[in-house]
């Protein structure tokens, strides 16, 4: 059984940075795709990144590009998503989804294995 957790999540100011750890069990991040999701109060989930293996291709929104960086920590097996230069407008709950399938990388519905989501508050 597949189960993924969250950490690394927290309130900081506009400019600062968090990173965000999934950790996994029965599953491994070499394989596959996985994602980073969040979901602001009132609002849809939205795609944030995702990587691909092999061979490794990342995924950003246009959002985040260019601030956040996602990535896997093979010898931990970790997904990671390192964000800076964080906004208001980033304030969310942040999901790790995983995949065994290959397709859309920004659709929630390719993701089989979901998170109970870390919060990360940005204040202005």
């Amino acid at each position: 059984q597949v189960q993924l957790a969250e950490s690394g999540g927290g309130l900081v100011q506009t400019g600062g940075s968090l990173l965000l750890s999934c950790a996994a069990s029965g599953h491994t991040f070499s394989k596959g795709v996985s994602a980073w999701f969040r979901q602001a109060p009132g609002k849809e989930r939205e795609f944030v990144a995702a990587v691909e293996r092999v061979p490794t291709i990342v995924y950003y929104s246009d959002s985040v590009k260019g601030r956040f960086t996602c990535s896997v920590d093979n010898a931990k097996n970790m997904f990671l998503l390192n964000m800076t230069s964080l906004l208001p407008e980033d304030t969310a709950v942040y999901y790790c989804a995983t995949s065994t399938r290959y397709g859309r990388a920004s659709a929630p519905l390719l993701y089989d294995y979901w998170g109970q989501g870390t919060q990360v508050s940005v204040s202005a």
